[in-house]
Protein backbone atom coordinates (compact mmCIF):
# COMPACT_ATOMS: atom_id res chain seq x y z
CA UNK A 1 0.00 0.00 0.00
CA UNK A 2 1.42 3.09 -0.89
CA UNK A 3 2.04 6.42 1.96
CA UNK A 4 -1.13 8.27 -0.10
CA UNK A 5 -3.20 5.20 -0.24
CA UNK A 6 -2.37 4.37 3.78
CA UNK A 7 -3.30 7.95 4.60
CA UNK A 8 -6.47 8.20 2.63
CA UNK A 9 -7.10 4.24 4.31
CA UNK A 10 -9.82 5.21 7.94
CA UNK A 11 -8.39 1.65 8.69
CA UNK A 12 -4.44 2.38 8.79
CA UNK A 13 -2.26 4.25 11.31
CA UNK A 14 -1.48 6.81 8.62
CA UNK A 15 -5.09 7.67 8.05
CA UNK A 16 -5.94 7.71 11.90
CA UNK A 17 -2.93 10.19 12.29
CA UNK A 18 -3.80 12.65 9.99
CA UNK A 19 -7.95 12.86 11.19
CA UNK A 20 -6.49 13.30 14.86
CA UNK A 21 -3.62 16.24 14.22
CA UNK A 22 -6.09 17.96 12.06
CA UNK A 23 -9.03 17.96 14.27
CA UNK A 24 -6.41 18.59 17.20
CA UNK A 25 -5.18 21.89 15.05
CA UNK A 26 -8.61 23.29 14.60
CA UNK A 27 -9.59 22.53 17.95
CA UNK A 28 -7.07 24.66 19.70
CA UNK A 29 -6.50 28.40 20.12
CA UNK A 30 -3.02 29.70 19.07
CA UNK A 31 -1.27 33.14 19.47
CA UNK A 32 -2.30 34.04 15.59
CA UNK A 33 -5.56 31.55 15.42
CA UNK A 34 -8.50 30.98 17.17
CA UNK A 35 -10.71 28.13 16.94
CA UNK A 36 -13.54 28.92 14.18
CA UNK A 37 -15.47 25.64 16.05
CA UNK A 38 -17.84 26.13 19.15
CA UNK A 39 -16.92 23.18 21.31
CA UNK A 40 -20.63 22.19 21.36
CA UNK A 41 -19.96 20.67 17.73
CA UNK A 42 -16.79 18.93 18.18
CA UNK A 43 -17.85 15.45 18.54
CA UNK A 44 -20.84 15.42 15.43
CA UNK A 45 -17.98 17.55 13.48
CA UNK A 46 -15.25 14.82 14.57
CA UNK A 47 -17.63 11.98 13.52
CA UNK A 48 -19.39 13.38 10.16
CA UNK A 49 -16.40 15.20 8.74
CA UNK A 50 -14.23 11.94 9.09
CA UNK A 51 -16.70 9.74 7.84
CA UNK A 52 -17.06 12.42 4.67
CA UNK A 53 -13.84 11.79 4.20
CA UNK A 54 -13.09 8.30 3.61
CA UNK A 55 -16.29 7.97 2.15
CA UNK A 56 -15.48 10.67 -0.52
CA UNK A 57 -11.77 8.83 -0.39
CA UNK A 58 -13.06 5.52 -1.50
CA UNK A 59 -14.58 6.96 -4.21
CA UNK A 60 -10.75 7.72 -5.33
CA UNK A 61 -9.28 5.58 -8.04
CA UNK A 62 -6.07 4.17 -7.16
CA UNK A 63 -4.61 6.26 -10.43
CA UNK A 64 -6.05 9.48 -8.43
CA UNK A 65 -4.62 8.36 -5.07
CA UNK A 66 -1.40 8.34 -6.47
CA UNK A 67 -1.84 11.68 -7.86
CA UNK A 68 -2.66 13.13 -4.69
CA UNK A 69 0.10 14.59 -2.03
CA UNK A 70 -0.44 15.77 1.56
CA UNK A 71 -1.43 19.29 1.09
CA UNK A 72 -4.36 18.34 -1.39
CA UNK A 73 -5.27 15.32 0.93
CA UNK A 74 -5.08 18.21 3.51
CA UNK A 75 -6.78 20.86 1.97
CA UNK A 76 -9.80 18.34 1.16
CA UNK A 77 -10.16 16.92 4.55
CA UNK A 78 -10.23 20.69 6.07
CA UNK A 79 -12.82 21.73 3.21
CA UNK A 80 -15.04 19.37 4.37
CA UNK A 81 -14.41 19.68 7.96
CA UNK A 82 -15.75 23.20 7.55
CA UNK A 83 -18.57 22.11 5.07
CA UNK A 84 -19.63 20.05 7.72
CA UNK A 85 -19.30 22.56 10.45
CA UNK A 86 -21.88 25.09 8.91
CA UNK A 87 -24.14 23.03 9.14
CA UNK A 88 -23.99 22.12 12.28
CA UNK A 89 -23.57 25.60 13.74
CA UNK A 90 -26.96 27.16 15.38
CA UNK A 91 -26.41 30.88 14.76
CA UNK A 92 -25.79 32.87 11.35
CA UNK A 93 -22.64 34.63 14.01
CA UNK A 94 -21.18 31.35 14.06
CA UNK A 95 -21.42 30.43 10.52
CA UNK A 96 -19.72 33.60 9.77
CA UNK A 97 -16.94 32.63 12.10
CA UNK A 98 -16.32 29.51 10.28
CA UNK A 99 -16.51 30.84 6.75
CA UNK A 100 -14.07 33.66 7.77
CA UNK A 101 -11.92 32.11 10.90
CA UNK A 102 -9.99 35.06 10.62
CA UNK A 103 -11.69 38.12 10.81
CA UNK A 104 -13.20 40.04 13.58
CA UNK A 105 -15.77 38.41 15.91
CA UNK A 106 -18.68 39.37 17.73
CA UNK A 107 -17.06 40.53 21.39
CA UNK A 108 -13.57 41.20 19.79
CA UNK A 109 -12.00 44.49 21.03
CA UNK A 110 -11.14 46.41 17.79
CA UNK A 111 -9.93 49.92 17.34
CA UNK A 112 -10.93 52.98 15.00
CA UNK A 113 -8.76 55.04 13.15
CA UNK A 114 -7.92 57.43 16.25
CA UNK A 115 -7.05 54.43 18.36
CA UNK A 116 -10.46 54.71 20.06
CA UNK A 117 -11.44 51.09 21.46
CA UNK A 118 -14.45 49.04 21.79
CA UNK A 119 -16.08 45.79 21.24
CA UNK A 120 -17.61 44.00 18.00
CA UNK A 121 -21.62 43.88 18.73
CA UNK A 122 -22.47 42.85 15.58
CA UNK A 123 -21.70 41.21 12.12
CA UNK A 124 -23.29 41.00 8.45
CA UNK A 125 -22.09 40.22 4.85
CA UNK A 126 -23.00 43.41 2.95
CA UNK A 127 -22.72 42.82 -1.08
CA UNK A 128 -21.39 45.99 -3.09
CA UNK A 129 -21.73 45.02 -6.78
CA UNK A 130 -19.38 42.20 -7.09
CA UNK A 131 -17.71 42.57 -3.93
CA UNK A 132 -18.56 41.36 -0.80
CA UNK A 133 -17.73 43.15 2.69
CA UNK A 134 -17.79 41.67 6.13
CA UNK A 135 -19.88 44.91 8.00
CA UNK A 136 -18.70 44.92 11.64
CA UNK A 137 -20.49 47.30 13.94
CA UNK A 138 -18.52 48.01 17.20
CA UNK A 139 -19.73 49.57 20.87
CA UNK A 140 -16.83 52.21 21.72
CA UNK A 141 -16.16 52.59 25.63
CA UNK A 142 -17.72 55.67 25.60
CA UNK A 143 -21.39 53.63 24.29
CA UNK A 144 -21.28 55.46 21.03
CA UNK A 145 -21.26 53.12 17.95
CA UNK A 146 -19.52 52.81 14.86
CA UNK A 147 -19.45 50.64 11.72
CA UNK A 148 -16.42 49.16 9.56
CA UNK A 149 -16.25 47.11 6.44
CA UNK A 150 -13.45 44.26 5.47
CA UNK A 151 -13.67 43.06 1.88
CA UNK A 152 -13.82 39.54 1.95
CA UNK A 153 -11.88 37.03 -0.83
CA UNK A 154 -13.46 35.37 -3.83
Amino acid sequence: MSQMNAILNPDTVEGSEMVVETFQFWFKNYEHIRTPFPTYIHNDLRRIATERFFEWASKLKDSAKEEMNDEMIGEKFEEIIFDVATNLVKTEDEKLTILYPFLPRTGDEIADENEISGRVTDRSIVRDGDKSFLKVQIQRNDKSKWNTSFELPL
